[in-house]
């Protein structure tokens, strides 16, 4: 789960750095495409940090059920 995390991350990162190159040389396409894929890295980046907590959630119940 924390690996899908970390994966939306970096693309957002990289994504990030495309949108702005795309500013810096004004490649309008760039940019646009960048930031198109840093908003799908972040929601990536959030399915991991929400399935990691379900985990976490579903960890705590077994645990209290054994006891």
């Amino acid at each position: 789960m924390r690996q899908q995390e970390g994966h939306g991350k970096v693309k957002k990162l990289e994504w990030r750095a495309k949108e702005a190159i795309g500013i810096i040389t004004g490649d309008s396409t760039l940019e646009r495409e960048g930031s198109r894929q840093r908003v799908g890295g972040a929601a990536q980046e959030s399915l991991g940090k929400a399935r990691r907590k379900v985990g976490e959630f579903v960890d705590g119940v077994v645990k209290a059920i054994k006891k």
